[in-house]
């Protein structure tokens, strides 16, 4: 049994009270700093992706090759995980301002955000880590619990779970948002899942366009090195948010539930399956903001549409909420969680 329900209802309801004040706090508070925050990094996103851009424009030159991949890869990966990754959970939609608002906002990604959303913060968030419920407990296709039934495919967990899957991810997360398996169980239409598929190709094909067609020919005699130079961008971004987003969730002590584990559930105890389900992963300011703050996962899992920037501020507050209830507050550096999510890999590859 998870630790979760390990607690009294009073005590995960206590838990949860104690939180939704630490919430409401941050609303109450959150205002002009707050949004000098996300426009200074829209900026910053700005100018390093058009100084990729001419740099690699003229790539045939080794230097500005090497100067605008890095400025290109930084640019993708600010995108992806700080801006698209909380923009479109709503993080920022109390500013009112239309070119930052999760209604309209469309990322560098070949996946729809309408889409997305739906997978990830419909489905993902509501049901973290529950066996059944949410497909990103492995991504359909790998087991990350002992509570998912063993499959003799999964003995090639650790090839296709990342030497394959990491410098793809953009690609394969856009056709794992098609829930194609759904369709195969009946909980989704043939005509939804034909639309879909129409949505995530016309993105997918603008994607494609845009970094390897439309940017190399602009470049004239630098069309190869520009080339390379944006595939080198994408690989590097999808290889960053692989590896942030599996230390997210797959460490030792992030935990799983079984669907009979959270019937019922109140939203205390939601909270508290949210703090078990999620881990955290120690470093500075630069790491944060390079993990779109996904170096927070507890402090998002438990409150996904508060600014990115205020995560930081009250993780100590929400460690020690945890130690006061008895609930493990999974953190450590980077190289740690991760070597830790691959010895998971590696176990629940076998029977």
């Amino acid at each position: 049994m998870a630790a979760a329900l390990a607690l009294a209802p009073s005590e995960a309801d206590a838990f949860g009270q104690e939180l939704d004040r630490i919430r409401a706090e941050v609303l109450a508070e959150r205002g002009t700093e707050d949004a000098r925050y996300i426009r200074t990094l829209i900026i910053v996103h700005r100018a390093l992706e058009a100084g990729g851009r001419a740099s690699l424009a003229v790539s045939l030159l080794p230097p500005a090759w090497m100067a605008g991949t890095a400025m290109l890869t930084t640019a993708k990966i600010l995108e992806n995980m700080e801006l698209g990754h909380n923009i479109l959970h709503g993080q920022w939609d109390w500013m009112r301002d239309p070119a930052i608002h999760s209604t309209t906002w469309e990322w560098d990604f070949p996946t729809p955000a309408a889409a997305w959303k739906h997978t990830h913060n419909d489905l993902h968030h509501t049901w973290t880590n529950v066996v059944g419920r949410d497909r990103d407990l492995g991504y359909v296709a790998m087991r990350m619990s002992e509570d998912q039934p063993w499959r003799p495919v999964h003995l090639l967990q650790p090839l296709y779970g990342g030497p394959l899957l990491a410098p793809l991810f953009e690609w394969a997360i856009a056709l794992y948002d098609l829930e194609p398996e759904a369709v195969v169980q009946g909980r989704k239409s043939v005509r939804a899942f034909l639309g879909d598929l129409a949505g995530m190709a016309r993105k997918g094909a603008r994607q494609f366009t845009k970094d390897y067609v439309l940017f190399p020919l602009l470049a004239g005699p630098s069309a190869l090195p520009c080339l390379l130079g944006n595939l080198t961008a994408n690989t590097a971004r999808n290889i960053w948010a692989h590896t942030v987003i599996f230390c997210g969730h797959f460490p030792a002590g992030a935990e799983s539930f079984t669907e009979d584990e959270i019937e019922g559930e109140s939203r205390g105890e939601w909270y508290v399956r949210q703090a078990l389900g999620s881990a955290n992963i120690d470093g500075g300011p630069l790491l944060h903001v390079l993990t779109g703050n996904l170096s927070h996962q507890i402090e998002h899992h438990l409150f996904p549409d508060l600014p990115s920037n205020r995560y930081a501020e009250i993780a100590p507050r929400v460690r020690k909420l945890c130690e006061k209830y008895g609930i493990p507050y999974t953190t450590g550096p980077l190289l740690r969680q991760y070597a830790s999510t691959w010895a998971r890999i590696w176990h629940m590859a076998l029977p």
